[in-house]
């Protein structure tokens, strides 16, 4: 009878071991790394998008991953202010009219407001910056703009004056705010003047422009009485276009300034 031989050592076969044909060999995972394509390396500013992208994306969603509503606005959406009734009195009738007194051919020569500003000085805001702030307060709350500090260009020794101080605040108007403030300030505040008899026909500066001089800024209806800390006054420039006193006047008048010796024009 024929002997069954036994496996030995080296023809033993270990479970899940590869037959011997099949070894691989160390070129084998070479050329299968060589055949993988490598990615193409991100420049630096892409990967900072990337980052930036998925910071936005953590940002938009909320704290348990979900996404945020967006938020809707409360109630309808503004309505656009309407037109200052000034800027239409003056676009309807003063136009017209002061091209007919003056015989303005070109429509560029008729005079119009560029700008109101408004200057309030303060001698003591160097020592005394809380009336600075309550002054600038209530200057943008009469004007319904944000005030300017003005501060001294130059030093000057007799007053204890140094180059750079805060020494006052300023406003100044353009546009439909302009047109506005006007209004409300002949209507309203200056028939509060004190004594008040009409504004001077002579304030002009020989180019058009007109200055008033208020004592008291209690006349505007803006300023609570009770609030108040110090009384001050202020300068208002009206700026025109026109380049003599006599069409700016003329402007003026068409608009409503109540000049003394004049009676005033009625704005519908």
């Amino acid at each position: 009878m024929l002997e069954k031989k036994e496996p030995s050592e080296s023809e033993s076969t270990t479970p899940g071991a590869p037959p011997q044909g099949d070894e691989p060999t160390a070129a084998q995972p070479a050329a299968a790394a060589e055949a993988k394509p490598e990615p193409p390396a991100k420049p630096p500013k892409a990967e900072k998008q990337d980052k930036q992208q998925k910071k936005d994306k953590k940002a938009k969603q909320g704290p348990e991953g979900k996404a945020r509503p967006a938020a809707e606005p409360e109630g309808p959406p503004p309505e656009p202010a309407p037109r200052p009734r000034l800027l239409e009195h003056y676009e309807q009738r003063v136009r017209a009219k002061l091209t007919q007194q003056f015989g303005l051919r070109n429509a560029h020569e008729i005079p119009k407001l560029v700008k109101i500003v408004l200057n309030v000085g303060m001698g003591d805001a160097p020592k005394n910056p809380k009336g600075l702030e309550a002054a600038t307060a209530e200057l943008a709350a009469i004007t319904g703009q944000h005030a300017v500090v003005t501060r001294a260009k130059k030093a000057i020794a007799n007053f204890n004056l140094r180059q750079g101080m805060a020494i006052g605040c300023a406003v100044t108007l353009r546009g439909a705010r302009m047109y506005e403030f006007l209004d409300r300030f002949i209507t309203i505040a200056v028939p509060r003047m004190r004594d008040f008899r009409g504004l001077s026909p002579d304030s002009f500066d020989g180019r058009g422009n007109y200055t008033i001089g208020i004592k008291e800024q209690m006349i505007f209806p803006e300023i609570d009485y009770d609030k108040v800390e110090k009384i001050h006054g202020m300068d208002i420039t009206v700026v025109t276009s026109a380049g003599r006193d006599d069409t700016a006047r003329a402007l003026l008048r068409e608009l409503g300034m109540p000049f003394r010796g004049e009676a005033p024009v009625v704005v519908n």
